[in-house]
């Protein structure tokens, strides 16, 4: 029996058998404060008053989530310890101290962070790396542009930015307008109580799109590792193997700005500091992605991160225009920025080869 078959007045046809078109309970059309087929009126006198809900007291709640989860949290070093505030005879000494430091060189430090003076004092160090320890073979610095933004897209390797360094040394040492390059550090390195203030007087960026797109419109050489923290903790069975470039932020960067990639093999890192393992659960309670095992780490303590002295190559590979082949609105097609990203990966691969082959002996 169906709704159709319902009788006129509301009973059903056969008193037995309950009706199939109405659920047991459901009121029917008779009921008074039921209307059916129009827009219900509220009977004068009904509802005058809606009681609220209870007040509730959403800070107090918000407040009691948070110190529970602070509860759970594994704490961060050295970043909680520069939450704690420190007292105000300290913190007065802070910063007299932060004004004399910086007392005739705020008009030199940048929006970054780099102090040229900082730069200049290091310079004998990076020299000493670059020709005597490392003994670097550079080639295609006239794949540079001598004026002008690019983006230099380079593997990774080595547990610290020791492949960076010599980047930025190589183009301010041998490229014919001596540029400065704006290398991309990955956060971990910031967060080490003395590397971090260092790398960023030396002209390192902390890596975001943000911080590579500003360098861009100023006209900046930036250098980019997209395989990141996986390529600097790669272990020593894995050498030489790109990582993936995660989801294509430099293709989008480039498209964006219209700067061209230039692809860059680093060859020497992995052997400076190879790396047998790495412990993750420790590391995470000082604020790191890992703590890295070597021939010499930790057992050595820290002279342990001292490289060693493996004979380096970089190669500067003919610049990709990629926002004249396809416009800056491809970097919206996330399809495209995937296939571009897998290109260049490839082509960085065949470099990073080539030039491992063409170099033989690691120490020799």
């Amino acid at each position: 029996m169906g709704p159709d078959d319902r009788d006129p007045e509301g009973d059903a046809a056969d008193p037995a058998v309950p009706d199939a078109g109405w659920s047991e309970g459901w009121p029917s059309e008779h009921d008074e404060d039921v209307y059916l087929g129009e827009e219900a009126v509220v009977p004068p006198g009904e509802y005058t008053h809606i009681p609220s809900r209870p007040h509730r007291n959403d800070d107090v709640e918000l407040r009691e989530l948070e110190r529970r989860v602070e509860s759970q949290r594994t704490p961060v070093y050295p970043i909680d310890a520069r939450r704690k505030r420190a007292p105000a005879s300290l913190e007065a000494l802070w910063e007299g101290w932060r004004k004399l430091a910086m007392s005739g060189r705020a008009d030199v430090v940048d929006d970054f962070g780099r102090d040229p003076r900082t730069t200049a004092r290091w310079e004998p160090l990076l020299e000493l790396l670059y020709t005597r320890w490392f003994r670097c073979h550079t080639t295609g610095l006239e794949h540079v542009p001598a004026h002008g933004p690019a983006l230099l897209v380079a593997n990774h390797a080595g547990t610290l930015p020791y492949d960076s360094a010599m980047i930025v040394h190589a183009v301010r040492r041998d490229h014919p307008a001596r540029r400065d390059v704006r290398p991309l550090i990955e956060d971990a390195i910031f967060h080490l109580p003395w590397l971090g203030p260092l790398v960023n007087r030396i002209g390192g960026v902390r890596a975001c799109p943000e911080n590579a797109e500003r360098l861009l419109q100023r006209g900046e050489l930036v250098a980019v590792f997209p395989e990141g923290v996986k390529g600097m903790g790669k272990l020593w069975r894995e050498r030489y193997r790109l990582q993936r470039f995660g989801r294509g932020g430099f293709v989008k960067l480039a498209l964006r700005s219209r700067a061209p990639l230039i692809p860059v093999a680093v060859v020497g890192a992995e052997e400076a500091v190879p790396m047998l393992g790495k412990v993750t659960w420790f590391a995470r309670s000082v604020g790191l992605p890992y703590v890295p095992i070597t021939p010499t780490f930790p057992w050595l303590g820290p002279a342990g991160l001292l490289p060693l002295p493996s004979r380096w190559s970089l190669r500067f590979g003919p610049p990709i225009d990629l926002a004249a082949q396809y416009g800056p609105e491809a970097a919206d097609d996330r399809l495209l920025v995937n296939r571009l990203a897998d290109q260049v990966r490839a082509q960085l691969q065949q470099m990073v080869d080539e030039a491992l082959a063409a170099r033989g002996s690691a120490y020799r």
